[in-house]
C-alpha cells in the first residue's frame, strides 16, 4: 500500500514539471504555404511568389461546392535573398507564414542560369520548417510565378498538379525526373555527380492561368506542362534534355519504369511500338590501360502494343529481328545522352561516384578535374538486350489481310 502511495506522489510531483504546448500556434493563426516561386527582376533582385492555401475554398471545392472562389491566394515580395523575401511577404499577410506543408519550389530559368541555385537551396535547407522532401522544378520559358499562380481544374492546388505530372511523366514516359531538395543538394555537394531537375511551363492562353474561368471550362485555357530535364554544372543550368535525349539519360540512370519505343519497320517510320514493362541497367567501371571505362548493360522486357505494317508476329525470326532493332535504338539513345553530358562537361550519371567507390586511388588523382578533363574523355561500352514477352491479342496484324488496293 505504501508503495502505491509513493508512486502516486511521484506522479503528482512529476506533473508540476510537465510543460504544455508553450509554443503552440492555432490553425486560424497560420498562413499555410504550399508552393514558392523564385524569379529575378530587371534590377537583379529576387522576386518571391508564395502560394497560400485558402482552406475553406479548397474544402468546399473538394465537396462539390465553393467553386466561385480560388483555392489559393498569391503574395509577392522582392529582396536580395530568400530570407528577406520571407520577411517582406510576412508584412503583407495577417497570419504567420507556415512552410511545413510547402511541397514545391519553382525556380525561374534565368535565376538558374545566371545566379545558380546554391544560395537559394541553402536558405531552404537551413529552415527548420522546410521539408527535405520538397520537390524542385525549373520554370522553362515562363516565370516561376506563372506556374505558382496557375489555377487548375482537377488538382485544386497547382503545386499538386505539378508534382503529380512530374511523377506520371517519369513513370510512363521517362521524359522527366522527380527530384526533391535533399537529392539535389546531395548531388550539388558531390564531386562525382551533377544534379538534374525537371522543367515545367504553362501552355495555352498564359493571360488566364490565374483566373477562375481557367477552371470553369472543359477546355483548359492555360495548362501547366512538364517539358524536358535541366542539366546543371557547378550549381547553374547549362542545358536542356528533351525527347529521346531525356529518355536516354533516364535509361543510363536506371530510372525508366514504363516507356514506349517506336522503331522503323518495312520502310515506315515508327511502324512498331514496343512498351517497356521491366528493365534493369547496371553500370560497372573497369580499368583499362590505367584509365576507367564504363561498362553499361541493359535488359529490357516488354510487349508489342502497336503495329502499322503487315508483320508476322508468330514467326520467331521476325520477333528476334525486332528485338535486335529495339536494342540498337536503345543503345543509340543512351550513347547520344552520354555524348551530350560529356559535351556539357557535366557528369549527371554519377560515373565519378562509381569510380570513387571502386577505384579510390585513381579518383584521388583526378577528382579536381573530373568534370572538365576526365569525364569528357571517358569511354563507355553499352550492351542492350531486349525481349518481347507478348504481342497482344492478335498475333497477325489485320493489316496483313487488307488488299493492297484497299490500303
Amino acid at each position: 500500500m505504501n508503495r502505491k502511495r509513493l508512486v502516486l506522489l511521484l506522479m503528482l510531483i512529476g506533473t508540476t514539471f510537465t510543460s504544455g504546448c508553450w509554443d503552440k500556434t492555432e490553425l486560424n493563426e497560420m498562413s499555410i504555404v504550399s508552393a514558392v516561386g523564385i524569379d529575378k527582376n530587371k534590377e537583379g533582385k529576387l522576386v518571391g511568389t508564395f502560394q497560400i492555401i485558402n482552406p475553406v475554398n479548397v474544402a468546399g471545392s473538394l465537396q462539390g461546392g465553393g467553386g466561385t472562389n480560388p483555392p489559393i491566394s498569391i503574395y509577392r515580395a522582392t529582396g536580395d535573398n530568400v530570407l528577406q523575401l520571407d520577411s517582406i511577404a510576412s508584412t503583407k499577410i495577417s497570419r504567420d507564414m507556415y512552410f511545413a506543408h510547402a511541397n514545391l519550389v519553382v525556380i525561374g530559368e534565368d535565376v538558374a542560369k545566371e545566379m545558380g541555385i546554391n544560395s537559394i537551396l541553402d536558405a531552404f535547407e537551413r529552415s527548420p520548417e522546410f521539408r527535405a522532401t520538397t520537390r524542385l522544378v525549373i520554370a522553362r520559358g515562363v516565370k516561376a510565378k506563372d506556374i505558382v499562380e496557375t489555377l487548375t481544374a482537377i488538382d485544386k492546388l497547382s503545386s499538386e498538379k505539378v508534382i503529380k505530372t512530374i511523377e506520371s511523366t517519369e513513370k510512363q514516359q521517362g521524359g522527366s525526373i522527380n527530384v526533391n531538395l535533399q537529392e539535389v543538394i546531395k548531388n550539388l555537394v558531390s564531386s562525382g555527380k551533377e544534379p538534374l531537375i525537371s522543367g515545367f511551363t504553362v501552355r495555352g492562353n498564359t493571360g488566364k492561368e490565374n483566373k477562375m474561368e481557367n477552371t470553369q471550362s472543359s477546355s483548359i485555357a492555360a495548362n501547366p506542362n512538364a517539358v524536358g530535364i535541366g542539366v546543371f554544372k557547378d550549381g547553374k543550368l547549362v542545358d536542356w534534355l528533351d525527347g529521346k535525349e531525356a529518355i536516354g539519360t533516364m535509361w543510363v540512370m536506371d530510372r525508366i519504369v514504363n516507356t514506349n519505343v517506336n522503331i522503323d519497320w518495312g520502310g515506315k517510320k515508327g511502324a512498331v511500338t514496343y512498351q517497356v514493362l521491366r528493365q534493369k541497367t547496371n553500370i560497372e567501371p573497369r580499368m583499362k590501360n590505367g584509365k576507367p571505362k564504363m561498362h553499361i548493360t541493359v535488359r529490357a522486357e516488354g510487349d508489342i502494343r502497336e503495329v502499322n505494317v503487315p508483320l508476322d508476329l508468330v514467326s520467331p525470326h521476325e520477333l528476334i529481328d525486332i528485338e535486335k532493332e529495339l536494342a540498337k535504338d536503345l543503345k543509340k539513345e543512351m550513347e547520344n545522352a552520354i555524348a551530350i553530358a560529356q559535351k556539357n562537361k557535366s557528369d549527371i550519371f554519377g560515373f565519378g561516384e562509381l569510380i570513387h567507390e571502386s577505384h579510390p586511388g585513381y579518383w584521388k588523382k583526378h577528382e579536381k578535374n573530373w568534370d572538365d578533363v576526365s569525364f569528357p574523355k571517358l569511354e563507355a561500352e553499352i550492351q542492350v538486350e531486349s525481349f518481347i514477352r507478348r504481342t497482344g491479342l492478335r498475333n497477325k496484324p489485320f493489316l496483313s489481310d487488307i488488299k493492297k488496293g484497299d490500303q
